[in-house]
């Protein structure tokens, strides 16, 4: 820890810094502040976006938890602790919530680890988010994250069904399987694009041979 804080360096900007200095937080410097109102100045939606930004992460976090069973997050360039952190939207909603925050800023690291110290279902990770493999094989990583908790293939599904009869179509989308034929939001016309979330859930029926 004493190692990160004297590698703080406030004499040059730090991009973390200046996030939480336009989404009104107190930890950055003069420097980052200078940088700050340069945007301010040039770019005066430069603010409106940046909570614009935060309050989108926070409703997608709810969004995951409250719909979905997910309950593993890696949240890649973290920047500095605001208010509504990953882990705090999602323990609200689903307590067991796990979350692993990657950086490699220096005070980002500090104030990261301070705040999450007595949260036993959070990480904070030092490494380059341009280094997946490193993010995914880190101790810390590995203790809090199951990445055997993935979403599965269709053939993986089928294989759960193995030594039994999959009856048609299959195991497919779930809004394509069998749907009515009444003209309702789900009918089968067959020409509507799927959107990404009805890709996301399969459905299939098996009965013993």
């Amino acid at each position: 820890m004493t190692g990160e804080r004297s590698s703080i360096n406030s004499t040059e900007p730090s991009i973390a810094r200046v996030y939480d200095y336009l989404l009104g937080g107190k930890d950055n410097y003069a420097v980052d502040r200078a940088v700050g109102d340069v945007f301010k100045r040039d770019l005066p939606g430069s603010v409106a976006i940046a909570f614009a930004n935060r309050a989108a992460l926070t409703r997608a976090v709810r969004e995951i938890v409250t719909t979905t069973g997910v309950r593993q997050f890696i949240d890649l360039g973290s920047g500095l602790p605001t208010a509504d952190n990953v882990h705090q939207v999602a323990q609200r909603y689903a307590p067991e919530s796990q979350v692993v925050y990657v950086d490699t800023d220096p005070q980002v690291l500090v104030h990261g680890r301070a705040l999450l110290e007595e949260n036993g279902r959070t990480r904070v990770v030092p490494v380059d988010v341009r280094d997946p493999e490193g993010v995914r094989t880190h101790p810390d990583t590995q203790a809090l994250i199951d990445f055997d908790g993935r979403w599965r293939t269709d053939e993986e599904i089928e294989s759960l069904l193995d030594g039994l009869e999959i009856l048609a179509p299959g195991v497919v989308p779930a809004s394509l399987w069998r749907p009515d034929e009444d003209g309702g939001p789900w009918s089968g016309d067959g020409e509507r694009e799927l959107t990404v979330w009805e890709r996301l859930i399969a459905a299939g029926l098996a009965r013993k041979p």
